[in-house]
């Protein structure tokens, strides 16, 4: 084994022992025999199991090359990164197993794609600042990070060890909170000095901040996913309050907040949407329909209407707080699509389907009730999920495709020139 080897395997080793708790190990048992493939169970899995290898939808030699260019630098071992690059397009070329359903139509949208700095931290939840910048987190990288799309240059910001922030926020001042999803803290940026606060949950077992979003009183809401509970802080006084879900298991994920300031949040565990009281936290539970419903994340459109993913039965759902009128509809790709990300911008409604490679971005018109999708690059490959976006001001959309370090501008057709 040369030294370069070495020096990766190593690296690997550090990386899975700081990711293990977000990706479950494999040693390699499920990758056919082949030259190299030593080599990729011991580099690939120090990120990720192999399960994402054997579930994507396969590349050419210069396409495997690229796309594991953006999760880790194979340049200082060139026979290495031969063997890697060979191994896996022999072994997993392009196929068609879990393709999407793309639906044709006649809206044009562009995609603007940053490559974040630091390699493999699994970039996600880009946000909008009022000056135009985008803040977005590094979950594996343990990073805070700004883009300015008029230079496209970027800064990274170190968080506190074993953050793992999954998701950021602004502030009404613009300074970026992170949810500290790996130690159990909300944590903010003030960037006008570069200093982070810290706020840790008030209860041990409130292990894993998941989502926030702040009402307009400036009090941040945000969800604990395994956990099963919601929070509310309070960043004048950082007084922290937490609630159980009523449901165990509910798995609260995705929140948002409605224009009467009531919190609304999504069940990854079960058939139930939550308004949560703001003034007392009290918990009311919406039963969605199908038993199999699972719901990642939720939007409120201008008219109040609730629009949320149904991703375990691959279905777009609108719930009415006013009527309780709920109605949904299939996904193009059908009940595996698992719908996941969702916004809505200017009335019509944006999600994607995770469960497909290439994973598309999907267009829902209300008013005619039609469906338009488009697969989502990543550089000249299509690899990736979005887990969260969001509109910016002009209205357009920011995404993101976390296995390949980018943060995406959707440049959509209300505003494009």
């Amino acid at each position: 084994m040369s030294a370069w080897s070495a020096r990766f395997l190593l690296t690997g080793a550090l990386i899975f022992s700081a990711a293990q708790q977000f990706a479950p190990p494999s040693f390699g048992a499920e990758l056919p025999d082949g030259e190299g493939r030593d080599l990729v169970d011991a580099i690939c899995t120090g990120c990720h199991n192999t399960n994402q290898i054997l579930r994507s939808s396969g590349y050419s030699a210069d396409e495997w090359k690229e796309l594991a260019g953006t999760m880790i630098d194979l340049s200082g071992g060139p026979e290495e990164q031969q063997q890697i690059v060979a191994y896996l397009a022999e072994h997993f070329p392009p196929n068609d197993r879990r393709a999407p359903t793309l639906v044709p139509g006649g809206i044009e949208i562009e995609f603007t794609e940053w490559v974040v700095p630091t390699l493999g931290q699994r970039s996600r939840d880009p946000v909008e600042a009022a000056d135009g910048s985008i803040w977005w987190v590094g979950q594996w990288g343990n990073v805070l990070g700004r883009i300015d799309p008029k230079t496209s240059e970027m800064t990274e910001y170190p968080l506190p060890p074993e953050a793992k922030p999954h998701s950021v926020t602004l502030d009404r001042d613009g300074n970026p909170w992170y949810t500290g999803n790996g130690n159990g803290t909300i944590g903010k940026l003030d960037v006008a000095t570069g200093e982070i606060a810290v706020f840790p949950m008030p209860d041990p077992a409130a292990r894993d901040p998941h989502t926030a979003e702040f009402d307009d009183d400036g009090i941040l809401w945000f969800t604990l996913q395994q956990s099963n509970m919601v929070g509310r802080l309070d960043p004048a006084t950082g007084d922290v309050k937490l609630v159980t879900m009523k449901t165990p298991g509910a798995r609260p994920y995705g929140i948002k907040i409605d224009a009467d300031g009531v919190p609304w949040v999504a069940c990854n565990g079960s058939n139930c949407l939550v308004r949560v009281d703001p003034a007392t936290m009290e918990l009311t539970e919406v039963e969605l329909p199908l038993p199999g419903t699972t719901v990642r994340r939720l939007d409120i459109a201008d008219d109040g209407m609730i629009w949320y993913v149904n991703s375990g039965e691959g279905r777009l759902g609108r719930f009415d707080p006013k009527t309780g009128d709920i109605k949904e509809w299939p996904s193009p790709s059908g009940p595996d699509s698992h719908p996941y990300a969702l916004a809505v911008v200017d009335g019509i409604v944006w999600y994607n389907e995770s469960g497909k490679r290439p994973d598309p971005l999907v267009r829902f018109d209300p008013r005619t009730e039609t469906f338009q999708s488009w697969p989502i690059p990543s550089g000249n490959v299509y690899a990736g999920i979005v887990r969260h976006m969001r509109p910016t001001a002009d209205g357009d959309l920011l995404i993101h495709q976390s296995s390949t370090n980018r943060i995406i501008r959707v440049t959509l057709p209300e505003v494009m020139n």
